[in-house]
């Protein structure tokens, strides 16, 4: 039996103990939260990409607040500097948490493996920006951010399949 929340009643059955979940109504809750986070600690293709989301999902929503919050300089001034902070913030989430580099990759190799990758993105994200500028006008900052989430989610895809196969170490297998 492999199913962890099924081995995990076994054994408290056996012991007596109820262990560390919750019991009464949340204890499905429970369980499936218990299963889930085991399942995102996992180091294969799935809990990696799983957590590459969640970090591009955080390191978005800061692009996001300081766009906001610098728009008054220009979209593509705001969208420079808001690109160049949340792409060192999810450089270095990826780098400890997304692919569990942190002893074998140090901070700067990472910035600059993945910073290409982040620098293509700047420039991607930049034209977009400019035809959106050039086709409408002075677009409303959440039509801009749509547009950057946009672009970003599949320049995201590729920066997971370079940061997972590409820039591994020599000899790290690829699961």
């Amino acid at each position: 039996m492999t199913c962890p929340a099924l081995l995990r009643r076994r054994q408290e059955a056996a012991t007596g103990s109820e262990g560390d979940v919750a019991q009464g109504p949340l204890q499905p809750v429970a369980e499936v939260a218990h299963v889930a986070s085991e399942r995102l600690r996992r180091d294969d293709t799935l809990g990696q990409f799983v957590r590459f989301v969640l970090v591009g999902g955080s390191s978005t929503a800061l692009y996001a607040l300081l766009f906001l919050g610098l728009e008054s300089l220009g979209y593509l001034a705001a969208h420079i500097v808001a690109t160049v902070a949340s792409s060192i913030l999810a450089n270095e989430l990826h780098r400890r948490t997304t692919f569990h580099a942190d002893e074998r990759v140090g901070w700067l190799a990472a910035q600059v493996e993945a910073g290409g990758v982040s620098l293509f993105g700047l420039v991607t994200t930049s034209v977009a920006l400019g035809w959106l500028d050039a086709s409408v006008g002075a677009a409303h900052p959440v039509l801009q951010i749509l547009l950057v989430v946009t672009v970003t989610g599949l320049i995201g895809l590729i920066r997971f399949v370079a940061l997972r196969w590409i820039f591994r170490p020599t000899g790290a297998p690829a699961q």
